[in-house]
């Protein structure tokens, strides 16, 4: 429950640090799963391959109990994905 609670402190404050950032998916075990399902039926591309790098250590670090860096990592996840 710390731990969720602390995840979810870390993404309100990352969400009004930028105005940019509010159209991305809160960084819930659930959201990644679907950006990682999303993930797969994408073309492989520079953005592919830098997405699948930050979920990868996303979830070392969810897995970890490190939920603050699983946000970070996510969050640039969903902006490399987001580059064309």
């Amino acid at each position: 429950m710390k731990t969720l609670l602390s995840a979810a402190a870390f993404v309100a404050f990352a969400l009004s640090a930028s105005p940019a950032s509010a159209a991305m998916m809160a960084c819930t075990s659930a959201n990644m799963m679907k950006s990682t399902a999303m993930m797969t039926g994408t073309a492989d591309t520079p953005a592919k391959m830098a997405m699948n790098k930050e979920m990868a250590m996303a979830n070392t670090d969810m897995s970890m109990g490190k939920m603050k860096g699983a946000c970070m990592h996510y969050m640039k996840a969903q902006k490399a994905m987001s580059m064309k």
